[in-house]
């Protein structure tokens, strides 16, 4: 796997923490830039350590599943896709608050970064660098989670939806990108 698709699917696995982001900023009075890193720090951190531990569960089992290892990154990356753009069209309305304490932030860190496990498993299919991939899933994230608080503080809820959409087809079509070179189509 290239960095620039390390890249694309560290953007979608940032786009639930991103949103979260927005929402953590949308519900304070005024910019606190000390609390927007913490919320980056939290999402960047867990969005970086899901996928190695995904990794290591994925290299235990993958001689007993390499025969069809395509299919399961498929259909992973399609289900977490999916799953973000069905959330993006939910009529569920999120709470929003912008408490930072542990944990209020535990929660939410492991939440939204619950996908990229299951990205480590693929990763392991397909023999990714997975220091390097979890280096810049984190770093992205913390980046994104940053610019959502900063957001959502200035111009409220307008993006949430769409990140969320972004996302979901970023994992949807790198899915299809992976099963379509493991079919010779590509």
């Amino acid at each position: 796997m290239i960095i620039s698709e390390i890249i694309l699917i560290a953007v979608g696995l940032a786009m639930d923490a991103f949103a979260v982001s927005i929402c953590k900023g949308l519900s304070m009075k005024k910019m606190n830039w000390k609390k927007a890193i913490i919320v980056g720090l939290y999402f960047g951190i867990f969005q970086g350590l899901m996928p190695v531990i995904g990794y290591f569960l994925g290299t235990t089992f993958q001689s007993l599943v390499t025969k069809i290892d395509h299919w399961i990154a498929f259909v992973l990356l399609v289900l977490i896709g999916g799953n973000m753009l069905k959330e993006a069209f939910s009529e569920e309305v999120e709470t929003c608050n912008d408490d930072v304490d542990f944990k209020t932030m535990i929660v939410l860190a492991v939440a939204t970064s619950i996908d990229a496990l299951a990205v480590g498993i693929t990763f392991a299919f397909l023999e990714t660098n997975i220091a390097l991939a979890a280096l810049i899933i984190g770093v992205i994230t913390f980046i994104l989670s940053v610019i959502g608080v900063k957001i959502g503080n200035k111009f409220g809820a307008k993006y949430e939806q769409k990140a969320e959409i972004v996302g979901g087809l970023i994992l949807i079509l790198m899915g299809f990108k992976i099963l379509l070179e493991h079919l010779g189509i590509l």
